[in-house]
C-alpha cells in the first residue's frame, strides 16, 4: 500500500524552497554591491566594507599619523573596521531575514 506524502503540498513546498534559495542567492549578490562606511576619531580613520564583510577601503588622515603614538592609530583602525563589519553583518541579517521570515538557522 502506497501512502501519498502530500503530493501537491510537497510539490508546492519544493517550489517555495527553490524560490527562497533563488532569492537568497540574489540577496547575497546584492550585498556584495552594498557598502558600509564608518568614520572614527573625528574623521581620522575611515573604513569601508561591503556586504560580504570584505574591507574595500581604509583611509587614514595623514595628520593623525604620529610615530610616537602608533597605538592610538591602531586602536582607531580596529574600531573603524570592527564597527563596519558589525554593520555589514546586521545589513546581511536584515536582508536574509526579509527572505526567510526570520526563521532561525536559515542564515
Amino acid at each position: 500500500m502506497r501512502k501519498n506524502f502530500g503530493g501537491k503540498n510537497l510539490n508546492k513546498l519544493m517550489k517555495q524552497a527553490q524560490k527562497m534559495q533563488e532569492d537568497m542567492a540574489r540577496a547575497q549578490e546584492e550585498l556584495g554591491n552594498k557598502t558600509i562606511e564608518v568614520i572614527v576619531g573625528g574623521g581620522a580613520v575611515k573604513a569601508v566594507v561591503n556586504g560580504h564583510k570584505l574591507v574595500q577601503e581604509l583611509v587614514i588622515d595623514p595628520d593623525v599619523v604620529d610615530a610616537d603614538d602608533v597605538e592610538m592609530l591602531q586602536d582607531m583602525i580596529i574600531a573603524a573596521v570592527n564597527e563596519a563589519l558589525e554593520k555589514a553583518d546586521k545589513m546581511a541579517q536584515e536582508a536574509m531575514g526579509k527572505i526567510t521570515g526570520g526563521m532561525p538557522g536559515i542564515f
